[in-house]
């Protein structure tokens, strides 16, 4: 039961983001980093990204970073570096934001969708193989919410059965897998660096990671329309280079990136410790809460209308989201796959439930009690 409108306004608002104090805070480092980039007019590539390139390989603990100009472009690069084209399958997951899937469409191949674990709500490892066909070339797992996916069966299988395996890294940002951050465990990791990430740009940017020479080179290649020297085009290449000021934001954003993740995982305990045994919200589940590094801080609606959880808790001044309310299979987009509702059990019990709490590394104390409060009050255990 939820409660009614509210007739006095909220006592306090709690944004769902808020993006004007993350960048304040360290306004003055990256003013000057932006001021280097114009001084020197290196406005694509350049020494901005080359060090952020450098940096962010030694903190994923591979050998090469390839800044690219968004995440989604990391997907398809990696996709075709890795060889995987039209007649390939690649098994992936249907509960993520849809990049993922966009890109192996990109390079022709088809989607494959195994359902997603309970707890985690990440791909099922136990689904996986069922799914494999003589055409299956590759498996592309989800780190979501800031939460790894289960990688050493994922790894195993892969390695049993020939398989590339790429991690789509866009939401675990620092993360890791049994003591090794997320990147780093298949054949390239994906990382996006939309503003919203725990990573996030002045804009649009995306990288690579990879341990293999080989992959990197040609990604390096490809982002810079295929060129092997000046003029000198050797495949089908793209325009896809990381812009010098998203360099040269990132690379003095990183530095604080471990203190920003301690920060919201204090925010996740402290909503777990004010929200258990509330009924109406689902808590989500850490298989590894040192590792966890809360993108997002998603519960379930729980015998609740969801919309009017989302609605009452707005008057009070709680914004929220929902990532995502549709499986990509079920999609208009994806219709000529033939999937029906029914086919992905827990993506969809998990996508009309799901719900997106306040989660960014400026909460303070205050508001992540008052988001806690609001959600009690609107569920009547006040």
């Amino acid at each position: 039961m939820i409660k009614p409108l509210l007739k006095d306004p909220p006592k306090l608002s709690v944004p769902f983001l808020d993006l004007n104090e993350h960048n304040r805070r360290i306004a003055h480092e990256w003013r000057a980093a932006l001021d280097a980039v114009t001084a020197q007019s290196q406005f694509i590539l350049g020494p901005a990204v080359e060090r952020f390139e450098a940096a962010f390989a030694r903190y994923v603990g591979v050998p090469h970073c390839v800044g690219l100009n968004n995440g989604t472009s990391a997907l398809q690069l990696a996709l075709h570096a890795c060889d995987v084209g039209p007649g390939d399958e690649v098994i992936t997951t249907p509960h993520t934001w849809i990049s993922t899937t966009w890109a192996i469409s990109y390079v022709g191949a088809k989607p494959v969708y195994v359902d997603i674990d309970p707890a985690s709500y990440t791909l099922d490892p136990g689904l996986v193989e069922r799914a494999i066909t003589p055409r299956t070339k590759a498996i592309l797992p989800v780190h979501l919410y800031g939460q790894s996916c289960d990688m050493e069966p994922l790894l195993a299988l892969a390695d049993k059965r020939g398989l590339v395996l790429i991690e789509d890294a866009a939401q675990a940002h620092g993360a890791r897998y049994e003591g090794r951050r997320v990147g780093s465990l298949g054949r390239v990791g994906c990382f996006s660096f939309y503003p919203g990430k725990n990573l996030g740009a002045f804009g649009e940017a995306g990288a690579i990671v990879t341990s293999d020479d080989a992959i990197a080179a040609r990604v390096r290649r490809l982002r810079d329309h295929a060129q092997d020297g000046r003029h000198h085009h050797v495949e089908l290449g793209y325009n896809a280079r990381m812009e010098g000021v998203q360099g040269a934001v990132l690379d003095v954003k990183l530095r604080h990136l471990d203190d920003w993740n301690a920060a919201r995982r204090r925010h996740a305990e402290r909503y777990g410790a004010l929200l258990a045994g509330v009924p109406g919200v689902r808590l989500p589940t850490a298989t590894d809460p040192a590792s966890h590094v809360w993108h997002l801080y998603v519960v379930l609606a729980d015998g609740v209308d969801r919309q009017i959880l989302i609605k009452r808790l707005a008057e009070r001044g709680v914004a929220t989201a929902i990532h995502y309310p549709t499986p990509v299979p079920l999609q208009p987009a994806y219709a000529h796959l033939g999937h029906r509702r029914g086919d992905f059990p827990v993506a969809e019990d998990v996508t009309s439930r799901c719900l997106s709490l306040p989660m960014f590394a400026e909460l303070t104390d205050d508001q992540v009690e008052y988001v806690a409060d609001a959600i009690k009050d609107c569920v009547g255990c006040h």
